[in-house]
């Protein structure tokens, strides 16, 4: 089976949905022989800073010394981008492999394409003797299918309103679904987080027995820094690749999981981690600067938090630009009204555009939603070629392209194509 044969097959997947379950997986991984248990993990799970704290992870992992996995999703524009040892993508003939030995398997039993992709990691993972690896939670935690791993480490990075149709509708109720994956025994660590998620995880940690970490006792809040300060270590500064204060907080929480699993003081390689994550880890979407003058900014915030957090930073260039358009797009089970009511009074021109995705929200549904919040937003039928027409607009006009990691991915996708 060659890999577009293969990824066809796992992308055919979808039509299963989301199973929220960890029977099929566990079945699964008995079956593939359980690489899962060769594994040492740190599993990270919350709302946002999930993916951005695995990458700081993994980065200083990689700083030690260590052959590190990191497992994340979703995907910009490869597959294989989801699952990488030391920055390196798997390739493409163990994923096409895989697929070939275990087609009959995942088609009898109707795996997810979510399910079938960990169980990719993970044998992958052990085939490849990894040290140590980072395993983001795909959604929620206590039935996603990750959570059948035992981590050195539970990180919860934070907890906020969403996917409330399936985790719950309130911070408890979704702080319950976070803290599944904490193990007994297991350190938790948490980032910041409201006091009703926060009782409820260190409540489900008292019950396990688990030492728990709580990252607002180990840091000191200046103007413009964060400083950790733990038994082992102390970082009174942080030299940040990516733009945003709430990214000084999961770099932060990363040193403290590594401060304390490792009882480790070397603050060179803690902070050469920091230093160096997009490099290590080919992170992205964050902040990201796709052109400069006129600036052309992707982030991947998509809920009302992460697009608040977004805006702290945003609004620090704010006065700068002289025209400020928004392309936005999003998946229809989030809170989009409230979303479109955060932004709207920071852009002179919103435009809204489909993405191919069957969780997507259409053009049509943003921009009657758009209307019920009082603001009028434009349909953009062909994203990339309005990214490149862009470019050549006035040098302090600036494009921010947000939302769903998916639009990002489709957009990069295009623009890489006709790049090449």
């Amino acid at each position: 089976m060659t890999i577009e044969e293969s990824l066809a097959k796992l992308f055919s997947l979808h039509t299963f949905g989301v199973k929220l379950g960890l029977e099929n997986i566990q079945g699964f991984l008995k079956y593939i022989g359980n690489p899962e248990k060769k594994l040492k993990a740190i599993h990270v799970a919350g709302t946002n800073g999930k993916g951005s704290t695995s990458a700081f992870l993994s980065s200083i992992l990689q700083e030690l010394g260590n052959k590190t996995g990191l497992y994340t999703s979703p995907h910009f524009v490869r597959y294989n981008e989801r699952i990488k040892i030391n920055n390196n993508e798997i390739p493409d003939a163990y994923v096409a492999d895989f697929i070939s030995e275990h087609d009959k398997y995942i088609a009898e039993h109707q795996l997810t394409f979510f399910e079938v992709t960990t169980a990719i990691a993970f044998q992958y993972f052990a085939d490849e003797k990894v040290d140590y690896a980072v395993i983001e939670t795909g959604l929620g935690g206590r039935l996603d299918a990750t959570n059948v791993i035992v981590p050195i480490a539970s990180v919860i990075t934070s907890i906020s309103l969403d996917h409330t149709h399936i985790l719950g509708d309130t911070l408890e109720k979704i702080a319950l679904e976070k803290a599944g994956i904490i193990k007994p025994l297991v350190p938790v660590f948490t980032g910041l987080l409201e006091s009703e998620a926060a009782n409820v995880i260190e409540q489900r940690s008292k019950e396990l027995s688990c030492n728990y970490f709580k990252l607002l006792d180990y840091i000191i809040k200046r103007k413009d820094s964060i400083e950790l300060y733990t038994e082992e270590i102390e970082v009174d500064d942080f030299t940040m690749p990516l733009r945003g204060d709430y990214q000084k907080y999961n770099a932060a929480l990363a040193g403290l999981v590594i401060s304390k699993i490792f009882d480790t003081d070397d603050y060179f390689h803690l902070e050469r981690g920091i230093r160096n994550v997009i490099s290590n880890t080919g992170l992205e979407g964050r902040y990201e600067f796709y052109n400069t003058q006129p600036d052309i900014i992707f982030d991947s915030a998509h809920n009302p938090d992460g697009v608040r957090n977004f805006l702290s930073e945003f609004t620090k260039d704010f006065t700068k630009y002289s025209r400020k358009v928004l392309l936005f797009g999003a998946m229809k089970d989030k809170a989009i009204k409230e979303m479109f009511n955060e932004l709207k009074n920071y852009f002179d021109e919103i435009r809204v555009t489909d993405i191919k995705y069957e969780r997507a929200a259409k053009a049509e549904d943003l921009i009657n939603l758009a209307k019920e919040t009082g603001i009028s937003v434009l349909k953009e039928a062909n994203s990339a070629d309005f990214i490149r027409s862009f470019r050549s607009q006035e040098k302090n006009n600036c494009l921010v392209v947000l939302g769903s990691m998916y639009l990002l991915g489709e957009i990069k996708s295009c623009l890489e194509k006709k790049i090449a």
